[in-house]
């Protein structure tokens, strides 16, 4: 049977916050532009605590690479239930990154605080708790609401929507990074084989706190200068609260 395929997302606040208001987030958050990651007056225009950042990234042969060798020492992931420090989604569903980077960082950490009861994030959120990868998967394919949502928001980006094949890939991944319940940076793909922990972040460091940056986002913006990679990438935060 053909995987279902999604329209491709832009990572634009306008399109995602649809996404995410539409699915039941509260308005108390939003998403925002990052213009630097370093300048104090710039980073200063975004309200804290970042819950998350959602990034858009070339996969290049050096990120692609690293990716290969991580996930070389991991089997399938086996994480279920509530005690895990963050709930991670396999794509199963062609062109659907950015949706499932969505979930990520709305699912997860302080910001799950702020989902609507009985909203599709909420309905979406509770059925996938118990399950295993491969069940949480279904229940976003079996999703009539989540599709929708996303079709809607496809629509409202500053480009013409992609139209691809079912296996063709514009060559770009999302990725978001959450704080975990544990304290731990977490970095979300659904093309990875599971939640890749990069380490743990003091109290009161959000997503934009140094150490989160040099080992989240700025990680593989340092990897790709140091080999004269590409440096093109597009980054917006969840904030607010």
């Amino acid at each position: 049977m053909a995987r279902k395929t999604f329209t491709v997302l832009e990572n634009n606040p306008v399109v995602i916050n649809h996404l995410a208001h539409t699915l039941g987030l509260s308005r108390s958050l939003s998403f925002q532009d990052i213009y630097s990651l370093t300048d104090p007056d710039l980073l200063s225009l975004i309200p804290r605590p970042v819950h998350a950042l959602l990034v858009i990234i070339p996969l290049t042969p050096t990120w692609q690479a690293e990716r290969e060798s991580e996930d070389s020492q991991k089997g399938d992931y086996q994480g279920s239930g509530p005690s895990e420090p963050v709930i991670w989604f396999k794509q199963t569903i062609n062109h659907a990154c950015g949706s499932i980077g969505l979930l990520h960082c709305v699912l997860n950490g302080e910001a799950k605080k702020y989902i609507t009861p009985d909203s599709t994030l909420d309905q979406i959120r509770e059925a996938s708790i118990p399950f295993c990868m491969a069940d949480r998967a279904k229940v976003l394919e079996d999703s009539v609401e989540f599709e929708k949502v996303h079709e809607e928001a496809a629509k409202l980006g500053d480009s013409r929507p992609l139209v691809l094949r079912d296996e063709e890939h514009v060559g770009q991944h999302f990725v978001a990074f959450v704080k975990g319940d544990d304290g731990h940076l977490w970095e979300l793909e659904g093309s990875r084989k599971g939640p890749v922990d990069r380490g743990f972040l003091g109290e009161g460091e959000d997503m934009l706190s140094r150490k989160a940056v040099e080992r989240g986002i700025g990680r593989l913006i340092e990897m790709e200068k140091d080999r004269g990679g590409d440096l093109r990438f597009s980054a917006i935060a969840l904030a607010g609260g």
